[in-house]
């Protein structure tokens, strides 16, 4: 499946968070949900993101946003993952890359004149009405959480205008 644009009904799943619960995005409708999807637990770049994220946290949550990140990695590994940075945010595990394929993310990367499949780390913003309000690639890991949080708020004041 190609990647998801603005306007896109956004795909429905459930996955379990690393709390123990399920996350089903079908239940957070009437609200936006912040979606951002990193390739793998420990490794630098996602450090940097996840505590940005969780840095953000709270400002994601008086603007009304469910925030979640997701990887394919192990409901296990998130646990550790989370403690081991003290992280605010939910992860929800995908190993069998159901969100991940489902959001059109699992592409043929290169690296160092490698190619591989593997995870294109981009953020969604699902609107209330379930459609997805932005789609942000993160062309840079640092200030990704933040250009987010702005993509957030300039598209909740645009509703709050209509």
């Amino acid at each position: 499946m190609s990647q998801l644009a603005t306007g896109d009904k956004a795909p429905d799943f459930s996955l379990p968070l690393d709390n123990g619960r399920d996350f089903h995005l079908a239940a957070h409708t009437g609200s936006p949900v912040v979606l951002f999807f990193y390739p793998q637990d420990g490794t630098p770049g996602c450090n940097d993101e996840n505590r940005e994220f969780s840095d953000l946290a709270d400002e994601f949550t008086a603007l009304g946003a469910t925030l979640v990140g997701i990887s394919p990695d192990t409901s296990q590994s998130h646990q550790k993952f989370r403690a081991r940075h003290d992280l605010k945010v939910p992860l929800a595990a995908d190993p069998n890359r159901v969100a991940i394929q489902a959001y059109g993310l699992w592409q043929l990367k290169k690296l160092y004149g490698r190619e591989f499949m593997g995870l294109i780390r981009t953020s969604f913003i699902i609107a209330a009405d379930g459609t997805i309000a932005a789609v942000i690639k993160a062309t840079r890991i640092r200030g990704h959480a933040q250009k987010v949080l702005d993509t957030l708020a300039k598209h909740l004041s645009e509703q709050g205008a209509k």
